[in-house]
Order: C-alpha cells, then sequence, then structure tokens
C-alpha cells in the first residue's frame, strides 16, 4: 500500500515553501498526499489563499477554519482549535507520516496530534533562531518531531544540542531555494500586470508585529511608516501576517492607500513574489524573506527591529532600530549588490527530500524518542550520519 504523507499548511510563505515536496510526493507511484489547510488560508482578509492551494494542481486539500479575522489574533485559541479539527480529522483519514514546516501555530497543532496518535512527525527547516517567540515554538515542534531535514550544518549543529538523534537529522536546504533559483519563474512583466503594480522600480515593504514587543508596536510601526513616507521610493507593501498586534499594522499602513508611490497587496503567489523580490532594490521590513531569500538574489535588505534577531548575517543585509532616522539612513546607504549566498541550500532540496523518504530505510519509524546527550564540541564540521557513526565508535561521548 502507497504511504500515506499529511501536509500540515496554514500562510501563504509555508505554502510556497513545501509545494514542491508535495508535487514530488504526488508524483511517487509508493507514495501519496493529503493537504490540511488550515489558518491564513481560510481568511479573505488575506486573499483567501486557499485557491492558490487548489489553482496548484494539488487536489486532495482538506480546508478546515480555525479562527477568524478577529480571533486570529488569539494563538493559544488557534492552536486548540487546531488540535481539535486535526485530531478529528486523521480519525477519518488515517496518515503514515505527518509533515509540517517552521515555526507557526498550525506546524505545533501538527507535531502535537502526531504525537498523540502515534504517527511520526517530520519537522521542515528546524534549528533556526530569531527574536521572536516563533523560536521558541519551532524548537518545541522540534523536540515534538521524530525526523528533521533542516537547511544547513548550523541548523543541524542546534538541533544535536536539542538532543535529537544525528541518524534522523537531513540537510536539504531549505526547498525555497529551488524555486527561487529555477528557470521557470514568471516574468516581472507578468507579474506587474496581474497585480496592476505601475512602477518600474521599487522596493518591497513587510512588516509583521513582534508578539513580544505589543507595548511598543504602535509608536515603532509609526516611526517605520513615516520613514517610507518620507524617502522617495516607491513600494510594493503585503499585509501583515495574523499574528497578534497585526491590527495595529493594518491601521498603520491604512494610509499609504491612496498615495501613488505605494501599491498594496494582500497576498501574492509565491513564485510571483519571488519575481518581484528578484527584480526590486530592496526590502525594507522584519520579514524572514529578507534574511533568507534576499541574500540568494544579493538584494539588500533593511532589516528592522529584533524579530530577526540572531538569524544569518551578511553584507547585503543592514540591521536598524525601529527609527525613522536609522531607516532613512540605511535607504539612502544601501549595499551594492554582493555575490548571491547559498547558505540555506543550493537548489537541490526537493530531490534530495525525495531521495531520502523513497528509502525502505526511512520508513523504519518508532514514536517513542529519547534524549541524546552528547559532547558536539569535536561535531561542528560533521553532517548527522557522520555523527551518528562516530557515536557509535565512541568518538562522541553520550
Amino acid at each position: 500500500m502507497k504511504k500515506k504523507l499529511l501536509f500540515i499548511t496554514g500562510t501563504r510563505a509555508d505554502f510556497g515553501k513545501i509545494k514542491g515536496l508535495i508535487k514530488e510526493v504526488h508524483a511517487s507511484k509508493n507514495l501519496d498526499y493529503q493537504i490540511f489547510a488550515t489558518g491564513m488560508h481560510l481568511l479573505e482578509r488575506y486573499g483567501s489563499t486557499i485557491n492558490e492551494i487548489r489553482k496548484s494542481g494539488l487536489k486532495q486539500i482538506f480546508p478546515f477554519i480555525n479562527q477568524d479575522e478577529q480571533m486570529g489574533a488569539q494563538m493559544d485559541y488557534v492552536l486548540a482549535n487546531t488540535i481539535q479539527g486535526l485530531g478529528l480529522y486523521i480519525r477519518e483519514f488515517t496518515a503514515n507520516l505527518i509533515v509540517v514546516h517552521g515555526d507557526r501555530i498550525e506546524a505545533l497543532a501538527g507535531a502535537i496530534v502526531g504525537n498523540l496518535n502515534n504517527i511520526p512527525v517530520v519537522h521542515i527547516e528546524g534549528g533556526e533562531i530569531s527574536g521572536a517567540i516563533d523560536e521558541s515554538i519551532r524548537h518545541a515542534i522540534t523536540k515534538l518531531s521524530h525526523i528533521h531535514f533542516v537547511a544547513n550544518k548550523d541548523a543541524l549543529k542546534r538541533l544535536i544540542q536539542l538532543g535529537e538523534k544525528p541518524e534522523k537529522i537531513y540537510v536539504i536546504g531549505s526547498p525555497d531555494i529551488d524555486i527561487m533559483l529555477s528557470s521557470k519563474l514568471p516574468s516581472i512583466a507578468s507579474v506587474r500586470r496581474k497585480y496592476d503594480i505601475r512602477f518600474q522600480e521599487y522596493a518591497i515593504f513587510i512588516y509583521n508585529p513582534v508578539t513580544t514587543e505589543l507595548a511598543n508596536l504602535r509608536k515603532n510601526i509609526a516611526e517605520v511608516i513615516d520613514a517610507i513616507i518620507t524617502v522617495k521610493m516607491n513600494f510594493v507593501v503585503f499585509y501583515p501576517n495574523n499574528d497578534k498586534g497585526s491590527e495595529t499594522i493594518f491601521e498603520a499602513i491604512a494610509k499609504l492607500k491612496d498615495l501613488p508611490r505605494f501599491k498594496l497587496i494582500r497576498s501574492m503567489r509565491f513564485e510571483y513574489f519571488l519575481s518581484l523580490l528578484k527584480n526590486s532594490v530592496a526590502t525594507v521590513g522584519n520579514s524572514s524573506a529578507g534574511i533568507r531569500e534576499n541574500p540568494v538574489y544579493g538584494i539588500p535588505t533593511i532589516n528592522i527591529g529584533t524579530r530577526q534577531n540572531k538569524r544569518f548575517s551578511y553584507s547585503s543585509i543592514i540591521n536598524v532600530p525601529e527609527s525613522k532616522k536609522e531607516i532613512l539612513k540605511a535607504l539612502k546607504n544601501l549595499p551594492s549588490t554582493p555575490k548571491p549566498s547559498l547558505h540555506f541550500g543550493k537548489g537541490n532540496s526537493i530531490k534530495l527530500f525525495a531521495k531520502t523518504i523513497k528509502k525502505k530505510s526511512f520508513w523504519e519509524l518508532t514514536c517513542q524518542k529519547v534524549f541524546i546527550d552528547m559532547d558536539i564540541n569535536d561535531s561542528e564540521k560533521m553532517t548527522g550520519s557522520q555523527m551518528s557513526s562516530s557515536r557509535r565508535k565512541g568518538k562522541i561521548k553520550r
């Protein structure tokens, strides 16, 4: 019988990253997929991106509304609702594996439901760090997951520190890099036509709430908005995610709506966003795209505030506080285009993922986890499999 993989997606961003993995499973003779689509996908305010999943050609989709616009900011309620809905789903449609991505509430719900129902959980892109509650959620998902596909050796080492089995960690890169380096991205002309973007030169603006700094959010976003209004640049502005505090950001960016230098967009298909990014002059805000995707194209990033604190540092990234003066200074001194970075992948992640899950040995799974104690001081240059081998030979202390 075919092995069934249940993919959980709650945002436009995580679906863009895992879509290639789902299609690879779909193309396999021995594997089958299901998609549990929830979160922002079902909210009209954020573009009802469930329709983008349908347009991708994938058919086995179960939509589940886990929130409304008013409740979307209440992460505890969203978590509870998603656990309940997903728990009922898997009782009717069993899966051999649950696949989650990143650090969102829906991914945490998927990991919890998998554990409590003895279904192994695969976590994509664990081991990352940031300066928000997202990091704690991501590490919690790691501890609830049984198999890990990480972006690089830095993430690998962090998972080892978290006590995960080296032989269950696979370094494959980030799946979205495959799409970024593809020759099949839509042309920038088609992006402009589809989304009615009428200027040729532009920067991208994305700013999301930092849920641990809500007391300062109104002041911070005011500084940021004043800066991008003052500078003589065009901006494509994306709506924030649905974390607590998003309403404050919606209110702040509303003043941009009728200004000719700004184009506000609810949501954009991932491939179109990548083409837009590739042809931009910079990204301004606190989105992870500025840290992970911009360096792949060598596009400058003005990274504002603490949301991406301690993440990847590169010559194309300028870190500034929520200060109008500092933001304007950075915008006037954008770094020259550096060499593209492949820190998060080389464009072969989907192939490596497929190669791994098609191995018979991969499916020798157990849901019982144990914490692995080890000294990682001498293991910085090892892959997960090398660490496993060294541990068996006694080179790494348990």
